[in-house]
């Protein structure tokens, strides 16, 4: 049994909150740089060029890439032969956030209490989403999630007999719905299957797979690249100002269902694609 104290959490939670902020994904940059490659509209090519700019500027500086610092998500998948000691887990989680938001000088995005709308002014409380899984480390993931492509992120319960043809649809139409308001060019993770809870679950998994990797299954592979076509032929661009780029990728990652129901979620990723991971 592996012992960790959860102060190591809170430092750790703080470091990638600032940095998933301060600098994009090396995958998700050299993205921009093909798109930017075969980006056939002139408009949509100067805001691809704008986009990787900004990135070098946020690096050098170290300042947040984009003011929408998000709603906090954290990833935590324990190893089972782990004891966290020193404090409540939860509460490391939370102070951690807090501690990267007020020394990274980034803008607090999250009200307490979603009516009452007064700011927590801390960026707290984040989302956790913890899974315990075998051995003796400990993963996190800080994936701050803009407001833009959130509110337009959907689900919908298909019927069974709606099939493929039936997603491709609903998603191709959330992205349509969406326009330039959800920042593109975006990474859409779609999730298909499960339950009302786990589809969207999948679907904002589904957004940290690295651009350019595919699903393992080859049929689900297969609909990731028809979904990619069909929605960078909606010729919304970079930004909403038209153009050949309005997706980056699409993920899709599926779960059991019940027989009766066929559960899509869409869970849309700005251009910003922020997140950051360590190892414990």
């Amino acid at each position: 049994m592996r012992t960790i104290e959860v102060q190591n959490l809170t430092d750790a939670v703080a470091k990638l909150c600032i940095q998933a902020c301060h600098e994009l994904p090396d995958n998700l940059i050299q993205s921009f740089h093909t798109a930017a490659e075969e980006e056939i509209s002139p408009q949509g090519k100067s805001v691809l060029l704008k986009l990787i700019d900004n990135d070098q500027i946020a690096r050098e500086n170290r300042v947040s890439y984009c003011h929408d610092t998000g709603l906090t998500i954290v990833y935590v998948e324990i190893g089972q032969n782990v004891r966290l000691v020193g404090g409540d887990f939860g509460q490391a989680i939370q102070a951690g956030v807090r501690k990267g938001y007020t020394e990274g000088y980034m803008r607090k995005s999250v009200v307490s209490d979603p009516l009452l709308r007064v700011n927590s002014n801390d960026n707290t409380p984040a989302v956790i989403h913890t899974e315990i899984v075998p051995g003796s480390e400990v993963k996190l993931t800080v994936v701050p999630k803009g407001g833009g492509s959130e509110n337009w992120s959907t689900m919908k319960f298909l019927l069974p007999g709606e099939g493929a043809e039936g997603v491709k649809k609903f998603v191709v139409g959330a992205i349509e719905a969406a326009g330039g308001a959800a920042c593109p060019p975006l990474t859409v993770g779609v999730g298909i299957g499960g339950s009302f809870d786990k589809v969207t679950a999948i679907a904002k998994e589904a957004i940290l797979r690295d651009i350019g990797v595919h699903n393992e299954a080859p049929h689900i592979a297969e609909l990731e690249r028809e979904l990619l076509d069909a929605i960078n032929k909606t010729g919304i661009g970079p930004q909403g100002y038209g153009g050949s780029t309005t997706a980056l990728w699409v993920a899709v990652e599926t779960y059991a269902c019940h027989i009766t129901a066929l559960p899509v979620a869409v869970n849309i990723q700005c251009h910003a694609g922020r997140r950051a991971s360590v190892t414990l």
